[in-house]
């Protein structure tokens, strides 16, 4: 991706969203272990500790629905790209004992929507 102005616009959006939501799951009580873990298959938003989850988290920010809601751009690609990354940093850390689970959360303006177990 160019370093366009309408690029550099959504990546400081996404990273903004990406704060939020980092914020609003550790007032949810979840521990953050990492923030844009990427590999060579893809990246996770954020990951954390939920209980005896290990919780992989897709942050998708939008201005407008014109593109549909936020969550429908996670899709089945997508998804397999998060799952292949996860796999790769639960081998990575040897977190083998928790259950991962998968989430989305969907920021439009001043809302925020948690999908728990999304995919």
């Amino acid at each position: 991706m160019s370093d366009t102005p309408k690029n550099l616009y959504k990546k400081l959006l996404g990273s903004k969203g990406e704060l939020k939501a980092k914020s609003f799951l550790k007032k949810k009580g979840y521990k953050i272990l990492a923030q844009n873990f990427g590999t060579k298959l893809g990246e996770v938003d954020l990951i954390g500790l939920y209980g005896d989850f290990l919780v992989f988290v897709e942050v998708k920010t939008r201005q407008n629905k014109a593109f549909g809601e936020p969550c429908e751009a996670v899709n089945k690609l997508k998804q397999a790209h998060i799952k292949r990354t996860a796999e790769l940093y639960i081998m990575e850390t040897k977190l083998y004992s928790l259950q991962p689970r998968f989430d989305v959360i969907e920021i439009y303006k001043n809302t925020i929507n948690h999908i728990e177990d999304a995919f």
